[in-house]
């Protein structure tokens, strides 16, 4: 019986280490999203994206985001924010951030990434939700990609994970502002993001 323990724990401890294993780096900071459509949790992953995580709590925590609208959402694509204000003015921002999506994650459902132009480095404030997977969106060997930097997360509080990220994905869109399409009909609002202690 104690031969039999003694294997159990063998077995045992190396799976636990295991699934340690596939649970966030240490030191990826979490923030709280309330919008007017509900909350959700982002886990950001400051390890393989360190420039990208640091310009995003940049803007967090001067509250840069506070008003900002979701200006373009795609149903199965994606959920795109942080640049533009209610009335659809375009915020203005710090300097740009340089591209890593070569750091090997992957647009999947449920990731969180940097927006940009077609200019590979110019990505700033806006941010977007992949829907679905996304991995078109990742680099290749001829062009840059989009750096994912974090993914959702169930909150502790609520455990609702992408819930809220998929009403806002299925809400009517049209035409609104500066944009000619992708525009939710009813806005959605990020009233706040704050940092988790």
């Amino acid at each position: 019986m104690r031969l039999a323990g003694l294997l159990l724990g063998l077995i045992v401890a190396p799976l636990a280490s295991l699934a340690q294993s596939t649970d966030a780096p240490a030191g990826s900071p979490r923030v709280r999203v309330h919008t007017t459509a509900g909350s959700f949790v982002i886990e950001l992953n400051r390890e393989r994206a360190p420039l990208t995580v640091d310009a995003f709590l940049a803007y967090v925590k001067q509250g840069f985001y506070n008003g900002t609208i979701f200006h373009r959402v795609v149903q199965g694509f994606i959920a795109q924010a942080g640049g533009y204000t209610a009335d659809y003015k375009l915020k203005p921002t710090k300097g740009q951030v340089f591209n890593e999506s070569g750091n090997g994650l992957s647009n999947l459902r449920g990731t969180v990434a940097m927006a940009r132009t077609n200019e590979p480095h110019s990505g700033t404030s806006q941010f977007y939700i992949n829907l679905s997977d996304n991995v078109d969106l990742n680099p290749r060997p001829t062009r840059w990609g989009y750096a994912v930097f974090g993914r959702i997360v169930d909150d502790k509080e609520k455990d609702d994970g992408m819930r809220v990220v998929d009403d806002i994905g299925h809400r009517p869109t049209g035409a609104a502002g500066p944009f000619q399409q992708n525009v939710p009909v009813e806005p959605i609002v990020i009233e706040t993001i704050e940092l988790i202690p």
